[in-house]
């Protein structure tokens, strides 16, 4: 039984948008909020976003979630963050952000990565060494940002943490992210935080994701319109919040499909993976999440009906009444980097077997359909590395469109079921904050309370044989691009 009464916020701060959801002692979603904004795109291969963008947005998403669900501020008894992995927020000795954040989708530090061994890395951290972590672009900021020098180093979930609590502080599951966390010991690296010159005294302290990291600030409470004194939960990533809030077990499959489709399996131990395509990371709820951190998915939509002028409704019927197959039209989802089947951040997006017949209908549903052979990269990997999958949850905003679910279920063979809750993203934070707060004893036993899933989609038998088809041309085009690439200009990089 609950000790204390009251209702929870959950905070979800996106690359798009921050999420607000207000739940009951019980985790119910009694009201959700949202408010946009986007980053920027200085350069190819380059993104960036102001950190004043999430502040703004916390009151009004906060207060949207609460006038729907008919209840006031002084309701609510604590609060849990969770947002973007990968992005670099410099920050001074009070706090305050030296620039904008470097968020995931970021680049642009793949020379920090010279003199790093890929193999040390992953033996330490279980991670692919890639200049969309933390270490990379942290290296990156002292070398062509030396001046005023950061005080220290946050992702985008700790640096909303200290400006609500005032406390410095990321979970596990965030610190190993970094490149920087020996997975098996729990600690800062001391051999990678010499290797990218960062000194563990910049960097966070760590404690679990449903631990109070403080109290709501006086600031806090004027970011938020909460009261000041609720217990503010350390909380954790968009990777490891959305599974929770799912109530994701072993044995099964997650996809999480936002603006980057994220897509791990539980483990009760750590695995490496010699061919470095998924990683290794701590889980908030106990054990590990083994996961390929996402390409852009929802993005990748998004991007498609800016071009066409279409809504999101309006894109997912044009997918709808193309064919299976897009009528011979081939998508490559690398439009900020390549994340299957392997990683590479200078590959680019393709769409491939393009005729005059061709149209709208056919472009969307490609898209679709490669971003389903992505997920059957992975689903195949975590097989080889012996984890064993009877089934896929679909969770996110994208798991709102039924031709998602059927293109995954074709492309993995897995029966999909689709989450009770779509956006489960901020429903985790808000398991977080519940924790905190003394709502909840633990995080695993909240997560055994969620809901079960509401559709269940089976591969179609008529549709496999064309979905296999469809990846092996997938796989074939990647390679042919890839090798046939021209070389990168450094002055457009």
């Amino acid at each position: 039984m609950a000790a204390v009464m009251g209702l929870v916020v959950g905070i979800d701060i996106g690359t798009q948008s921050c999420k607000a959801v207000v739940c009951d002692d019980r985790l119910v979603v009694l009201g959700a909020g949202r408010v946009g904004y986007a980053p920027a795109h200085p350069r190819p291969g380059w993104a960036e976003q102001d950190p004043a963008l999430w502040l703004d947005a916390l009151a009004p998403a906060i207060a949207a979630a609460l006038a729907a669900a008919g209840r006031a501020p002084g309701d609510v008894v604590g609060l849990g963050v969770t947002g973007q992995l990968d992005g670099l927020v410099a920050v001074d000795a009070r706090g305050r952000a030296l620039g904008p954040c470097l968020p995931w989708l970021d680049r642009r530090a793949t020379a920090e990565l010279d003199g790093i061994d890929p193999e040390r890395l992953a033996a330490i951290t279980g991670q692919v060494a890639d200049a969309a972590h933390l270490a990379a672009k942290a290296r990156w900021w002292d070398r062509h940002r030396p001046s005023p020098r950061a005080a220290a180093f946050h992702q985008p979930v700790s640096f909303v943490v200290e400006q609500l609590a005032g406390v410095r502080v990321m979970d596990p599951a965030l610190a190993s992210t970094t490149m920087l966390w020996a997975l098996e010991r729990g600690t800062w690296s001391a051999e990678l935080c010499e290797a990218f010159a960062l000194e563990p005294a910049r960097l966070p302290a760590v404690a679990p994701a449903d631990a109070m990291a403080g109290r709501l600030t006086a600031s806090g409470a004027a970011w938020t319109g909460l009261p000041a004194g609720i217990a503010v939960a350390v909380g954790t990533g968009d990777d490891f919040a959305a599974p929770l809030g799912a109530g994701l077990q072993p044995g099964e499959l997650v996809c999480v499909l936002g603006t980057a489709e994220v897509v791990g399996a539980r483990a009760a131990t750590a695995v490496r993976d010699g061919g470095r395509l998924v990683e290794t990371h701590a889980y908030p709820a106990g054990g590990f999440f083994v996961e390929n951190p996402g390409w852009l998915a929802g993005g990748a939509l998004r991007w498609l009906g800016a071009l066409l002028g279409l809504d999101d409704a309006a894109l997912d019927a044009a997918a709808i009444a193309a064919p299976p197959g897009a009528g011979g039209v081939a998508f490559l989802p690398a439009l900020g980097g390549a994340m299957a089947p392997a990683w590479d951040p200078e590959a680019r997006g393709a769409f491939v077997g393009l005729a005059p017949g061709h149209g709208a209908p056919h472009l969307a549903r490609a898209v679709h359909e490669g971003l389903a052979c992505a997920v059957r990269d992975v689903a195949l990997r975590l097989g080889e590395l012996g984890l064993p999958l009877g089934s896929l949850r679909l969770v996110g905003g994208g798991a709102r469109s039924r031709l998602a679910a059927e293109v995954r279920a074709d492309a993995t063979g897995l029966p999909v079921d689709v989450a009770a809750d779509a956006d489960c993203t901020p429903i985790g934070a808000a398991m977080c904050g519940a924790v905190a707060a003394g709502l909840h004893r633990e995080l695993a036993a909240a997560a055994v309370a969620r809901p079960p899933p509401v559709a269940r989609v089976m591969p179609d038998p008529g549709r496999r044989a064309l979905a296999e088809a469809g990846h092996a041309r997938h796989r074939a085009l990647f390679a042919a691009l890839r090798r046939d690439r021209a070389p990168r200009d450094p002055d457009h990089v």
